[in-house]
């Protein structure tokens, strides 16, 4: 009884003094008098500091009695300080005016570097600055992609560290989208502003504010459907604001590219509480080789509903239609027979030569709908729930080419091309409840997330069988193909011949129900830790009795930061971890009888990375230095009589530096540099043909071990040539090794370094950009365990009208 009473006594002795602490709060406007959003406010000395809401606002509670230094920052503007004397229970209130205006300020956040405010709380799930944050996470904005004049959201990425496209999006059922190498892993881009949003084509960047790139293991938040081991990608979306304004555009560019997109947002009541906005798109665009091109439309309708100061609704709604005749992968081994050719020069293959027509095409329709509900109890607990469903398809003719035929060794050149009739839906449904916190206990600032997360993922296959109509060489030659299709590429035969193969019939549903918690401790206003963890129950539903399994899983994760210079240097280290369920597996005999089926535990990644951050210079210049060590344990190889085991290891090691500054006004550079390194290091030492799991091997989709990219642009702040700018950069990859085992061989892509750069106008009203990318004309290629050529020069001009 007595501990009860003292309890109740300390708590009522923590209101009390809390009750004596005094308030702060304010308005920051820019010199036209508009609010000015996202401005930060630190009292200096102390761990206190907020950001100015959409009206300007901000406020600070909880100050100790006595003087502070109030400093106001934003990213290239002029701080501004004042000194401010707290008395016990007072409210001060604190006004700033920017010397920037509305205009100025947007130059401004243009300007600003691409680890932007916006999605910086959806890398952690709770508000969290890049220097507390002990992750590593590189994002591109969506000015950036306006500069280099994007248009396929894949070539977004050439800005970030660590990380190159492995192959284009093939449009095929349940993973049909891009993939990249990250870290040394396979990543493809799954999240839509944290949430599950999957893709079978492409991704339109019309309404895309941020892409962010979230380095290493993140299972412990986001779950094992998004398990990439290298990290993951999310995309934040645009936002409706309370103001009307937009833009639209037009874009054309070599081998016909011809986009049209529109930007448009306004309030929907004179009390700003409701905004509308709208992003659309349409695009057609042919392929720099003898065939193929893509049809899109795009449209994605945003809205939000702030019904008072403590409850919100937003909703968002994405749509895509795309159409395309897609070359094939060219896998150039079938993973088992010795390669004649360990390197392009030796392959010789014809890089202008798509291996398809126009009339093989593929439809990869998509929709995502996402809807929020924000509530604040208190100036301490926030509530976010979350809905969204999502919906792929992939409907039409997909084809790649890939094996030799043993019989005929005079014709190891000739590879098989298969044909598929995909009719695959992939439905998507998540709902999310999360509560954020941040309050003190005793002297230690918490910042707390608690969150419940249910997952469903149903895929319908309906697709045909497969057939080859014929086998082709690198340079284009033709064999073993029926006269009545000739050259191997007629629609109408492949699909009669497709019709008379077994359909598939299949219908597997996976269900996830997680749990997990984080805080974010500050034992001082300068050190501070991240203790984070995740229950995850996956349960596996499908028509086969040894595909049907379930799983509990557990994921921690924990991060330290030290400011030895607060708000401007941080030195971190993290472990975090990763999982991938995995089935359970058949089992044989020795004389290859089935004898029934073996449970296995769930693949599992784990890394330590340790760092340093900066934000140096009046926030001028931004840097992260990272160093990794990622192992991939209970990986499953092959052994004898078709048996698999498990306890195979990979490991992943590597460093990145990501940079971003603006040393003067107008001047603006984004750079990095990553190399790392990946191998097999135990695996299947008795089946060298274990073609990813070979001792000291790579495991295949590694891509280059070095990767660099740099974007720089100077615009004109004043004269005669006033908002007129000039751009330029380039990326470097090393060596890609594409295959590596003892019985195929060695293969491998060459370096190259791409020049690209451009000419811009970017005033009040309009914007006019014209680049030009691969400057120098460079023929280079990509791959998985593959070869992929890629475009020569190319061009890309648009002009935009700013309302």
């Amino acid at each position: 009884m007595v501990k009860y009473l003292l309890a109740a006594f300390l708590i009522s002795l923590s209101n009390f003094l809390q009750a004596q602490d005094a308030t702060l709060r304010g308005t920051i406007t820019t010199a036209d008098g508009k609010p000015a959003e996202a401005v930060t406010v630190v009292l200096e000395g102390t761990s206190k500091a907020t950001a100015a809401g959409k009206k300007g606002n901000y406020e600070i509670k909880n100050i100790k009695p006595g003087s502070y230094i109030v400093r106001v920052s934003f990213v290239g503007v002029n701080e501004q300080s004042q000194l401010v004397d707290f008395k016990a229970g007072a409210v001060e209130t604190l006004d700033f005016v920017l010397k920037e205006n509305e205009q100025q300020l947007q130059e401004v956040v243009i300007a600003a570097n691409k680890m932007g405010t916006k999605g910086d709380e959806f890398v952690a799930k709770m508000p969290l600055k890049n220097l507390e944050n002990p992750q590593v996470y590189s994002a591109v904005s969506a000015e950036i992609m306006k500069q280099q004049v994007i248009s396929n959201y894949d070539d977004a990425l050439r800005n970030v560290p660590g990380i190159t496209r492995a192959w284009e999006s093939t449009g095929r059922g349940g993973d049909g989208g891009a993939y990249f190498s990250l870290r040394g892993f396979e990543a493809q881009p799954a999240l839509v502003n944290g949430l599950p949003a999957l893709v079978s084509g492409n991704l339109d960047p019309a309404d895309v504010e941020e892409i962010q790139v979230i380095k290493g293991p993140s299972g412990t938040l986001f779950g094992a459907s998004f398990y990439g081991y290298g990290g993951i990608i999310n995309t934040i979306t645009k936002k409706p604001f309370y103001q009307f304004g937009g833009e639209a555009s037009y874009t054309v560019g070599s081998f016909g590219l011809n986009r049209l997109a529109v930007d448009v947002n306004t309030p929907l009541s004179k009390t700003k509480k409701i905004a509308f906005r709208l992003n659309a798109a349409a695009q057609t665009e042919n392929s720099f080789q003898d065939a193929g091109f893509k049809k899109s439309f795009f449209i994605a309708p945003g809205f939000v509903y702030e019904v008072n100061d403590k409850l919100s609704f937003h909703v968002l709604a994405e749509l895509l239609e795309e159409k395309r005749a897609v070359p094939p992968v060219f896998f150039n081994t079938d993973r088992e027979s010795p390669m004649d050719f360990k390197n392009i020069k030796e392959l010789n293959l014809n890089p202008d030569l798509s291996f398809t027509n126009n009339d093989l095409t593929i439809r990869n329709p998509r929709k995502n709908l996402q809807a929020r509900m924000l509530y604040k109890f208190n100036s301490q607990w926030t509530s976010q729930t979350v809905f969204s469903a999502g919906n792929i398809k992939s409907d039409g003719i997909y084809t790649y080419i890939w094996g030799v035929d043993p019989d005929k060794p005079d014709e190891r050149n000739y590879f098989y091309q298969y044909f598929n009739n995909q009719d695959y839906n992939t439905n998507t449904v998540d709902i999310q409840q999360n509560f954020n916190g941040d309050f003190k206990i005793g002297q230690l600032r918490n910042r707390v997330l608690i969150g419940l997360d249910y997952f469903n993922r149903t895929e319908k296959n309906n697709s045909s069988g497969w057939i080859t109509t014929r086998r082709v060489s690198p340079q284009g030659g033709i064999s073993d193909t029926d006269p009545s299709n000739p050259d191997g590429l007629n629609k109408d035969a492949i699909k009669a011949a497709l019709a008379a193969t077994e359909y598939t019939d299949s219908k597997l549903t996976k269900r996830s129900y997680s749990a997990y918690a984080s805080d974010v401790i500050n034992f001082t206003p300068a050190f501070s830790a991240m203790l984070s963890l995740r229950a995850d129950y996956f349960d596996n539903k499908a028509g086969a009795a040894t595909e049907s399994f379930n799983q509990m899983t557990y994921s921690p994760k924990f991060g330290l930061v030290y400011q030895p210079v607060l708000d401007k240097v941080s030195i971190f280290a993290n472990y975090m971890n990763a999982f991938f369920n995995v089935g359970p597996v058949d089992v044989y005999d020795s004389s290859n009888n089935y004898i029934g089926s073996k449970a296995l535990k769930p693949e599992r990644a784990n890394q330590i990375e340790f760092g340093v951050k900066t934000n140096l210079f009046e926030e001028k210049l931004q840097a992260t230095l990272s160093f990794y060590n990622t192992r991939v344990g209970n990986r499953v190889y092959s052994t004898a009589n078709n048996n698999s085991e498990q306890g195979g290891k990979t490991q992943s090691r590597g460093v990145e530096l990501d940079v971003t500054t603006n040393p003067v006004p107008g001047l603006n550079f984004i750079a990095g540099f990553s190399h790392g390194k990946i191998k097999v290091i135990e695996g299947n030492t008795a089946t060298p043909t274990d073609f990813y799991n070979e001792v000291g091997r790579s495991p295949g989709g590694q891509g280059p071990q070095t990767l660099a990219n740099l974007w720089a642009t100077y615009k004109i702040m004043d004269g005669k040539l006033k908002d007129f700018g000039v751009s330029f950069g380039g990326n470097y990859a090393g060596v890609n090794k594409v295959i590596d085992n003892s019985v195929t061989g060695v293969f491998e892509l060459p370096a190259y370094t791409l020049l690209n750069g451009g000419l811009f106008y970017n005033g009040k009203k309009i914007r006019v950009t014209a680049n030009i990318n691969n400057i120098t004309n460079k023929q280079y290629y990509i791959g998985y365990w593959s070869v992929n050529p890629q475009k020569r020069r190319n061009f890309a001009a648009s002009v935009a009208f700013k309302f």
